[in-house]
């Protein structure tokens, strides 16, 4: 079976597939078409990283200040005052699995969550460290009187001819980080062909860690079997943002199939 049988087998609402800028594959399932967004579930962490590139650039901040040079209280924390915005994108800050769904902390409440593993040491997939982040960025933004979403938007999504339709709100009026975003295929898809343009400048978000070297800020990096540059964005149900430089490929994959896998269709895709 090849990559787009698997693909077709899994139900997929959107599979998108562009090559040097132009659109070779596109169809669409499940009462979804081109004009449809659709949501990214963790997908949307694919934004955050870039846009922290972006705001390094700006001055804003550094990858690797911490924490506690915007939240004093951290440095009462000997593991939190370690905790840099680099771990935080890349999931190694210390925090456990969780914070997903409906269960994302607001950003004060993330703030006030225990660490579970010295700073650096381990890799934990969750939404915790990404609502840390959002509160130092917000925090960074308010002389600019900028949400985070809103910068990403100005910095960003505008540049990448990418329009989030709409974009889920906490509680307390914020607008998650991890999760949230809905956007229709072909804006996703230009948001990749985007990132592919700026992939040097964005070599920090590119890069794995000791806790996990397949994951950078935001994206995962190329399975077993697959080209080393690879990089792909995830969400729950199998959304994906395929992105192969040394192809000039760009794939955008919507669904909602627990057994869809990832590995599975790109294993195929490149043997």
């Amino acid at each position: 079976m090849d990559a787009w049988e698997y693909a077709e087998r899994h139900d997929p609402h959107a599979l998108l597939v562009s090559r040097d800028g132009a659109i070779e594959r596109e169809s669409y399932g499940g009462g979804y078409d081109a004009r449809s967004p659709h949501p990214l579930y963790s997908g949307t962490k694919s934004f955050w990283g870039v846009a922290a590139m972006t705001a390094r650039r700006e001055g804003l901040l550094e990858l690797d200040e911490p924490v506690s040079q915007t939240f004093v209280s951290w440095k009462e924390d000997s593991r939190k005052a370690a905790v840099t915005l680099r771990m935080l994108l890349s999931l190694t800050a210390g925090f456990g699995f969780g914070g997903l769904g409906s269960s994302v902390p607001t950003y004060d409440a993330a703030l006030a969550m225990p660490l579970r593993t010295d700073p650096g040491t381990r890799f934990a997939y969750g939404g915790i460290a990404l609502q840390v982040f959002g509160a130092v960025l917000a925090r960074k933004l308010t002389a600019l009187g900028m949400t985070p979403v809103a910068y990403l938007r100005s910095r960003v999504l505008e540049p990448a001819v990418c329009t989030v339709a709409a974009w889920r709100t906490l509680r307390d009026g914020t607008q998650p980080l991890p999760t949230g975003a809905q956007v229709t295929a072909r804006d996703w898809l230009a948001y990749g062909r985007w990132v592919l343009a700026q992939r040097d400048a964005l070599a920090p978000c590119l890069t794995g860690t000791d806790a996990n070297p397949r994951y950078g800020l935001g994206w995962w990096l190329a399975p077993t079997g697959t080209p080393p540059d690879l990089l792909y964005a995830s969400g729950a149900g199998g959304q994906a943002l395929y992105l192969v430089p040394s192809h000039r490929l760009a794939i955008v994959r919507f669904g909602k199939s627990a057994s869809y896998k990832h590995d599975a269709f790109l294993r195929r895709l490149f043997s």
